[in-house]
This record gives structure tokens, sequence and C-alpha cells, in this order.
């Protein structure tokens, strides 16, 4: 399966609009950073049909070094970013996989 990158998207987005490219860059990078300063703020971003992005705290936790399993790693609490498919999403993902 290919990976799609930012540029594939614009590519894409600006065939399919008839936007320069270089517009359609500058709204994908500015979305970008708003849900990074949004999440950064501990805010939720909610794209409907689509999923939403949610700050979540770990809870401290003991690790182990798989080279010295005697020795305990102390792995601190820590921000993390969870995402949560929208039911759309959700649906058209789970048709995919009779193809796999």
């Amino acid at each position: 399966m290919p990976t799609i990158t930012k540029r594939d998207l614009v590519i894409k987005i600006s065939n399919e609009t008839g936007l320069t490219q270089q517009e359609v860059f500058d709204v994908i990078q500015s979305f970008i950073e708003e849900t990074t300063s949004c999440l950064a703020g501990n805010n939720d971003v909610v794209l409907r049909n689509f999923g939403a992005f949610q700050v979540t705290k770990t809870k401290p936790k003991i690790g182990r070094n798989p080279i010295k399993p005697d020795a305990a790693v102390p792995i601190p609490a820590r921000a993390v970013v969870k995402f949560n498919p929208g039911k759309e999403l959700k649906e058209r993902v789970s048709k995919v996989l009779p193809e796999l």
C-alpha cells in the first residue's frame, strides 16, 4: 500500500479544485499549524464525520531495557495526542478489509 504525502495531497486537491498548488499548500499548512496550536493548548480538534484529535495524559510507568532487563527505566507521565475516527471514516475504512 502506498503512503500518501502532503505533496501528494496538494497535487490531488489542486487538480480537483483548480486552485494552484501553492494555494492548496498554504491552506493545508495553515490547517496543520492551527491544529497543532490548539492541541498544544490542550484543546480538542473535532472534524465532523472524520474524527477527533484529543490530548490525553499517560501515567508514569516503569519500563525495561531489553539489553539490561534487570535495570528499571522510569518513564514519566506525558501528554500524547489520540485520534478517534468518526462514524463515516470508520464505515469507509471497515470496507477495506475484504480487499486486503
